[in-house]
């Protein structure tokens, strides 16, 4: 009885969430990934703070240009600071609790050679009793100011970037380098009609009087464009799996943690995603790109580094070849689901739409030799421009400037294909390097030669996105008399070589808003 009592007394833990778990100070988190964290759904994102300590001037620089004009002076050595006092807040609470251990063994050897009364008698005991004591009031003072520290650090650094590779260029999209053109421009001896002209002549395409059925930015594909939308994912994935791709289906809802993960901020961003009703499904959220599918798969798992493909990268050694483990890869078609409600641009026609089909990969890497990301990256830019170069389109390949990485691109190449109804290009895909900035958010990790967890790195690049893709085909092989050729790598798919005007006469649209001239009955 009297060990019982005296371990209980002077081993007791103090609960460490006292601040509450659901809500930071009431209401919506201010964070929803360090919520889930809170709630005890994930671990705690590992964010690397050491190599922001070595690396703070550059750093700096790079959060600069970043963001321009919104990153406050200080900032970062603001946030190394709190992360510093909370290290050392936890060195105290380890320090404390090793002392707590120790009593506790003390306590337990003395009750082994004293009884209860003898035991009370002893000054050593009553020492350590109130020491004991001592102890749980700074225990319980220190997870207090832990979790204080932890808040505060953790809301503001969840929102800084990647650090950025030392080749992107600074500045808006017009800094944007252009590092290979492909193809050429198509010729054309009539004037060339835009894709949805094009589309709703051949009735393959239907975008208007859609406002009371599906809300503007919504839009059918019909007949040959339905087909050519399955032309496009078919042939796309058939070919990543190929190349050794693994196909994925994912959900379409996400809780706002794995958007936050991935460097999205459903929250911040509300014209740009489709949140639930909250008082019917909290905190979930359509996904813009199955990037946020796939990257939750992989959420708080470990891949086996010996599971990892193996390939040559073609890196010579002196006269050795290196063989580097590039990762898993994945390849995910989903429809992809985007607000688009604070542009006024391109209101018609389906370059910005609020849903659309789009096939991407994915990649989860080791880092091993620090290049293997890098391979990936440079792998999946291949594989896109074959994709597009089988399809025949005119495109170029750009390095993307500071400004356009977003919150988790560490690296990021944009490719734009020539759209000759619109007289310009528009970009039809990108391919981005997150290094570990995602892994650590959502604790994508690898095991090591000696099984130690390590933390991934992270790729992801746009194979198909069809509604751009549609666009590209149909303005690039329109011909004189309105049909459009087909590619040849979709002809299997689509069984034809040509999309013409249907056998069918059209509907005829009756409802209340019709001119009077097309309300008569021909």
């Amino acid at each position: 009885m009297a060990a019982r009592m005296l371990v209980r007394l002077c081993a007791r833990s103090v609960w460490r969430g006292a601040a509450g778990s659901r809500a930071l100070s009431g209401g919506e988190p201010a964070s929803r990934l360090y919520g889930h964290v809170k709630e005890g759904y994930s671990g705690r994102p590992e964010l690397d703070m050491e190599r922001l300590s070595r690396e703070l001037e550059e750093a700096e620089r790079e959060l600069r240009e970043r963001r321009p004009g919104r990153a406050p002076e200080g900032e970062l050595r603001a946030l190394l600071s709190s992360w510093e006092q909370l290290q050392r807040v936890k060195q105290d609470i380890h320090s404390l609790e090793e002392e707590k251990i120790q009593i506790a063994n003390k306590v337990k050897n003395l009750t082994l050679t004293h009884d209860r009364q003898s035991l009370h008698s002893l000054p050593s005991f009553q020492s350590m009793r109130n020491r004991g004591k001592e102890i749980r009031q700074q225990l319980t003072a220190f997870y207090q100011q832990e979790t204080a520290l932890e808040d505060s650090f953790y809301l503001r650094a969840l929102k800084l970037p990647n650090r950025t590779h030392p080749g992107t260029p600074v500045g808006d999209e017009s800094n944007a380098r252009e590092l290979e053109v492909v193809g050429v421009k198509p010729e054309f001896d009539f004037k060339v009609r835009g894709h949805l002209e094009i589309g709703e002549d051949l009735d393959i395409i239907r975008q208007r009087r859609l406002s009371h059925v599906s809300g503007h930015r919504s839009y059918y594909l019909r007949g040959a464009g339905t087909m050519l939308q399955y032309a496009l994912v078919n042939f796309t994935i058939n070919k990543l799996v190929k190349k050794g791709f693994i196909p994925m289906s994912v959900p379409d809802m996400f809780r706002g943690a794995v958007f936050e993960g991935c460097g999205m901020q459903p929250g911040a961003h509300s014209s740009q995603v489709y949140s639930l009703d909250p008082s019917s499904h909290p905190d979930l959220h359509l996904a813009g790109t199955s990037e946020v599918g796939i990257a939750g798969y992989f959420m708080d798992h470990a891949v086996q580094l010996s599971d990892l493909p193996l390939r040559q990268a073609g890196k010579k050694l002196g006269h050795v070849t290196a063989e580097h483990r590039l990762g898993e890869r994945t390849v995910c078609s989903s429809t992809c689901y985007r607000a688009e409600t604070d542009t006024g641009r391109e209101p018609w026609g389906l370059y910005r739409v609020h849903h659309f089909t789009k096939v991407e990969m994915f990649g989860v890497t080791a880092a091993e030799s620090g290049t293997e990301s890098q391979d990936l990256l440079d792998e999946f830019l291949q594989l896109q421009k074959e994709i597009f170069s089988e399809l025949g389109l005119h495109f170029k390949v750009l390095e993307m400037p500071s400004h356009e990485l977003g919150l988790p691109a560490y690296r990021k190449h944009d490719i734009e294909a020539w759209m000759p109804g619109r007289g310009k290009y528009g970009e039809i895909s990108s391919a981005s390097n997150c290094t570990d900035y995602q892994s650590r958010r959502l604790n994508i990790m690898y095991q090591g030669p000696n099984g130690e967890l390590r933390h991934a790195h992270t790729i992801n690049g746009t194979a198909c996105a069809v509604p751009r893709l549609i666009i590209a085909l149909l303005e690039s092989n329109q011909l004189k008399d309105g049909r459009v050729r087909v590619p040849e790598v979709l002809q299997p798919y689509m069984g034809t070589d040509i999309i013409e005007k249907p056998p069918y006469i059209p509907q005829k649209y009756i409802g209340p808003n019709q001119k009077k001239s097309e309300s008569k009955m021909t």
